[in-house]
């Protein structure tokens, strides 16, 4: 009775705490503006299954793609024994599923223990990759500090949930022995269970087994409340971050209304400038560009909390490559930054609550922003279909429309453009004199 009652309060603070933190992170990226995302269903779902479910751009770089696919898969089929754990823990009982599926059961359960085994060496091997061979990507300036010891400890927490699940498996394989005389046949616990518990006596390997399935659990519970807190609250949103994505062509940039029925009216020889129009026809733009996350849309701010810090935008990025101080990454992380800040000061001290700070100069400098090609290389990389560029474009564009700020060869560029009606420092009539010469 007392097991039963200590799984439930720890199912109803676990479930509670992470709902509560839901609730938070849709609340912050309800702060953002209206887009709208719901055209197009089939090549969306197209898109969601191709990217999200099958991984589809993670393999350009094949060795990481199988490291991340035997983690991600180990994730998905585990939830299955998660069912089982549930039950026998809300009744008090054991291997609930054994009998009724049998051989099948058999099955799963060693088809659960191979992935398990496989997550354990992909997980030394992304602990490798981050601490001893130090990829290039994973040691930049921004992942030093949290964002270095956020990936350590996911992967901790991963080599602690699998020897877990080895230590019930294999303990409860050698008490099985003792009282059927019978192996399950679990793949890898009819190996351990000998190799680790032989010897021992059956209260140490009810001890044992007890420790590995409340391990088991609570690690369930604290990686599922840790991932609100963590670059790894990707698992859940890649799905609908893939699923909104933009599906227009990558080079092609977001017009804004205002700006785009100006241009209309002047390029129209027959509109009256002075015309008044027409009741409801109006187009208010109250800002152009954004200075802070509440000048974004929303789909901008879940693209910040589905970023996981991987770097493949940074590291395929030619500004960073050369030197610059842009980083893709640093942007998606800095607009998660400060947006955590905006929505908990709003919670705290009402919705007109403004703390003085925003993300542009507080947290993305005016030579970050510059030095941004446009070329589109960090959405391409991007294996879950963030679009960093969008928020790069609107930080500029507030820059230059609200601000009047620009580098001194953009602003020469574009007074050209409004007196020669080209980038260059000829007048239309003189730009096909070369063609004159001798």
């Amino acid at each position: 009775m007392i097991s039963i009652l200590l799984f439930s309060l720890l199912l109803i603070v676990g479930i509670g705490f992470f709902s509560w933190n839901v609730y938070k992170m849709r609340s912050n990226i309800n702060l953002g503006l209206d887009i709208d995302r719901k055209d197009n269903k089939k090549q969306r779902w197209k898109t969601m299954l191709l990217v999200a479910l099958g991984q589809k751009k993670m393999f350009k770089r094949p060795i990481p793609a199988m490291l991340h696919l035997a983690i991600y898969a180990a994730f998905i089929v585990t939830q299955i024994e998660l069912i089982e754990i549930f039950i026998d823990g809300l009744f008090d009982n054991h291997r609930t599923f054994h009998n009724a599926l049998g051989g099948f059961y058999t099955f799963i359960i060693s088809f659960i223990e191979i992935l398990s085994l496989l997550a354990l060496i992909a997980t030394f091997a992304f602990l490798s990759r981050r601490n001893l061979i130090k990829v290039p990507r994973l040691v930049m300036s921004e992942m030093k500090g949290w964002p270095k010891m956020d990936g350590n400890m996911i992967l901790f927490m991963e080599l602690i949930l699998v020897s877990c699940i080895f230590t019930m498996n294999g303990a409860d394989e050698m008490i099985h022995i003792a009282k059927t005389g019978e192996s399950y046949g679990f793949t890898i616990s009819q190996f351990i269970g000998p190799m680790f518990f032989d010897g021992m006596s059956m209260h140490s390997l009810h001890i044992a087994e007890k420790v590995g399935w409340w391990g088991h659990i609570i690690m369930v519970f604290t990686f599922l409340n840790y991932l609100p807190y963590s670059k790894h609250f990707h698992i859940f949103l890649a799905f609908p971050n893939t699923y909104y994505s933009n599906l227009e062509a990558k080079g092609r940039l977001t017009n804004m209304p205002a700006v785009t029925k100006e241009v209309s009216l002047m390029m129209d020889p027959n509109a009256d400038p002075y015309a008044v129009a027409p009741e409801g026809d109006e187009v208010v733009q109250q800002k152009f560009g954004a200075k802070d996350v509440t000048d974004l849309t929303w789909k901008n701010l879940m693209d910040s909390y589905t970023c996981t810090e991987c770097g493949r935008c940074t590291s395929s990025c030619p500004a960073n490559v050369t030197g610059k101080l842009l980083s893709p990454r640093k942007i998606m992380m800095d607009t998660r930054d400060r947006l955590v800040e905006v929505g908990d000061n709003k919670r705290k001290h009402g919705k007109d609550y403004e703390d003085g700070k925003s993300l542009l100069g507080d947290y993305i400098s005016e030579e970050e922003l510059w030095a941004c090609t446009s070329c589109n290389a960090c959405v391409e990389e991007c294996p879950v279909n963030i679009d960093p560029l969008s928020i790069i474009v609107d930080l500029r564009r507030y820059l230059v429309m609200e601000e009047s700020k620009m580098p001194t060869e953009l602003a020469g560029m574009l007074t050209n453009i409004e007196n020669n009606g080209a980038p260059w420092q000829f007048s239309q009539a003189d730009r096909l004199n070369w063609a004159n010469e001798d």
